[in-house]
């Protein structure tokens, strides 16, 4: 049988298609961020191109260096300004939201879909059941172009999450304890798919981040069995079979799992919160496409609450949506109380452009992706990751604790 992977591009390849395959697919949306997209404009100026394949599909955000922090990055996104403009494309500028949640959140992608974006987290659409890959911008151009691409199929590895979710734990720590079983190049060009009964309890916020952050192990793709999971729309489920030909498939217990923290300087160097207590921090840090949205700020919260801050918050929502959602239900007034600082929703200190940049020798705390060195924009500066609760924890008590010690 066929894996979900093998069995979406085989649809959208208009032909059977197994791992190890090469395959010609229609692509359901693209996306590029100003990151990547002054390049693939300029590339599909180019190979020629005249009129975007299909305005409806295509998508771009200004998320990265958002607003412009000079003026080299603000004539990039005067061009991609033009460019929607010119094209008739979705443009969602400075302040909309990071690219994969306005990509969610807006209905641009949707279960079953083939959806390329020019960022190595695209992935994260796999919360839906989507089979979302990032592609560099040339790629992206020629799509642009054409409606399709190639690819070569991936084997897939299936994680199955079993038992219960202690108090506290979160996708977060799931994520981050299997990136730490299978290494940063565990599962190159792989796909990887997730079932089981833990999963079928998670919101579409915490699926988002297991397929967020299969981009930690090298994967192609990340996909969540929509099993559970609830929209405002009717969709078709994308179910994993379990009887497919695997590449390997591990089954993981949660029950016993502690919260888990990635030191300096790699996502997969993963330790349990026990064996870091006590390590001062200088910063913490909650964003990014991975733990920024609305149960995101709703836990700090939960632990920041009648609480003051010992070192500075800075907290950038994924999306105005979810900035002007934690305004109505007072979460916003319980952060800011107790001392935190908001930004632009966008990736700015994620991806170390601006709005947070770290100082030499500091230690930041944050509840993003990745931390390999000079990843916040400063290589002299060490980054813990953490889920957003102990990033709280460790803002109000200025280093490392459980926050259940709170």
């Amino acid at each position: 049988m066929a894996t979900l992977s093998e069995r979406i591009i085989s649809k959208h390849a208009r032909k059977p298609v197994r791992a190890g395959e090469i395959a010609i697919v229609d692509v359901d949306g693209v996306m590029a961020t100003d990151a990547t997209a002054p390049f693939a404009i300029k590339a599909f100026e180019q190979m020629g191109g005249k009129t975007v394949w299909n305005r409806e599909k295509a998508f771009l955000v200004i998320d990265h260096a958002s607003p412009a922090p000079n003026e080299r990055v603000a004539n990039l996104h005067k061009m991609m300004r033009d460019f929607a403009r010119q094209q008739g494309l979705k443009l969602y500028d400075v302040g909309a939201g990071i690219c994969h949640q306005l990509m969610v959140e807006n209905g641009h992608v949707r279960p079953g879909d083939l959806f390329l974006g020019a960022d190595s987290h695209t992935p994260t659409y796999g919360a839906l059941g989507a089979f979302a890959v990032g592609v560099g911008s040339t790629d992206l151009a020629g799509v642009l172009r054409t409606g399709q691409t190639w690819l070569k199929v991936p084997q897939t590895v299936l994680f199955t999450l079993t038992g219960r979710l202690p108090k506290g734990i979160t996708a977060k720590d799931i994520i981050l304890h299997l990136v730490q079983r299978m290494g940063v190049e565990g599962a190159v060009y792989e796909s990887i798919e997730f079932n089981g009964p833990v999963v079928e309890q998670m919101t579409l916020a915490s699926r988002m981040v297991l397929a967020n952050m299969v981009a930690e192990m090298g994967a192609k793709a990340g996909l969540v069995d929509t099993t559970g999971l609830r929209l405002d729309e009717p969709f078709e489920h994308q179910l994993v079979d379990e009887s497919a030909d695997f590449r390997a498939r591990y089954e993981v217990d949660v029950s016993s799992l502690r919260p888990q923290v990635a030191v300096p300087h790699s996502p997969d160097n993963v330790i349990p919160i026990d064996e870091v207590l006590g390590q001062k921090v200088d910063a913490a840090f909650i964003g990014s496409c991975t733990n920024s949205r609305l149960e995101d700020l709703q836990a700090v919260a939960e632990v920041l609450r009648g609480r003051k801050l010992a070192v500075r918050l800075i907290i950038a929502p994924a999306s105005k949506a979810v900035f002007e959602a934690a305004l109505a239900d007072g979460t916003i007034q319980t952060l800011t109380e107790a001392g935190a600082v908001f930004i632009t929703s966008g990736c700015g200190p994620c991806v170390g452009t601006h709005l947070g940049v770290p100082g030499d020798g500091e230690v930041t705390i944050s509840s993003t992706n990745r931390n390999f060195q000079g990843r916040m924009g400063n290589p002299r500066a060490s980054i813990f990751l953490a889920s957003p609760a102990v990033v709280a924890a460790a803002a109000v008590a200025g280093e490392i604790v459980d926050p259940e010690a709170l």
